[in-house]
C-alpha cells in the first residue's frame, strides 16, 4: 500500500506543469497541463508581503510553502501538505502585479481572451489588468458589474 501511495504522489509530481498567473509571478506551479475552457486553472493571492500572508496560510490552511527566485525576492507555490502538489500561489505585488487587487484571483480558461473581453465589456463589465501575455497565451483581469473580480486566460495555441 504505502509504495502504490509512493508511486502516486511521484506520478503526480512528473506531471506537466502549466503557469496560468501573472508574468511577474512567473514560475511553474499549477498541476496538469492547460486546463480545459470554462474551468479554474489556477488561485493566486498578489499582496505587498507575500512573505507574512505566506506564513498565515501556512499555519491556517496547511499549505507548505516554496519558494520560487524572482531575482531579489521571492514568490511562493503553496504546496499541499501530504503530496507537494501546487494548490495555489501567493505572490508580491512589485512590477506588473502591483496593479493586481489584494484577494485571492481566480484564472477561468477561455477560447478567446479577445472575444471574452469583449463580451465582457458589452455586459457592463470592466477590463482591470491586461491583456498580457503569458507563456505563449495570454491574460486579463476583469471586474463583474456586481464588482466581483475574475482573470481569464488563453492558453497558447498548439
Amino acid at each position: 500500500m504505502a509504495k502504490k501511495r509512493a508511486a502516486t504522489r511521484a506520478a503526480k509530481r512528473s506531471k506537466k506543469t502549466v503557469h496560468v498567473h501573472s508574468e511577474q509571478c512567473d514560475h511553474d506551479h499549477a498541476p496538469g497541463g492547460a486546463p480545459p475552457v470554462g474551468t479554474i486553472g489556477w488561485l493566486d493571492l498578489t499582496v505587498k508581503d507575500a512573505g507574512r500572508l505566506r506564513d498565515f496560510y501556512a499555519a491556517v490552511v496547511g499549505w507548505k510553502p516554496r519558494a520560487i527566485d524572482m531575482g531579489g525576492y521571492s514568490d511562493w507555490s503553496m504546496e499541499k501538505p501530504d503530496d507537494a502538489e501546487p494548490a495555489a500561489g501567493i505572490c508580491s505585488a512589485r512590477g506588473r502585479n502591483a496593479g493586481l487587487p489584494a484577494q485571492w484571483l481566480a484564472y477561468v480558461a477561455v477560447a478567446s481572451l479577445k472575444r471574452s473581453l469583449t463580451a465582457a465589456k458589452r455586459r457592463r463589465g470592466k477590463v482591470l489588468f491586461g491583456p498580457r501575455e503569458l507563456m505563449g497565451g495570454s491574460f486579463a483581469v476583469i471586474r463583474d458589474p456586481a464588482g466581483a473580480v475574475l482573470a481569464l486566460f488563453e492558453a497558447p495555441k498548439p
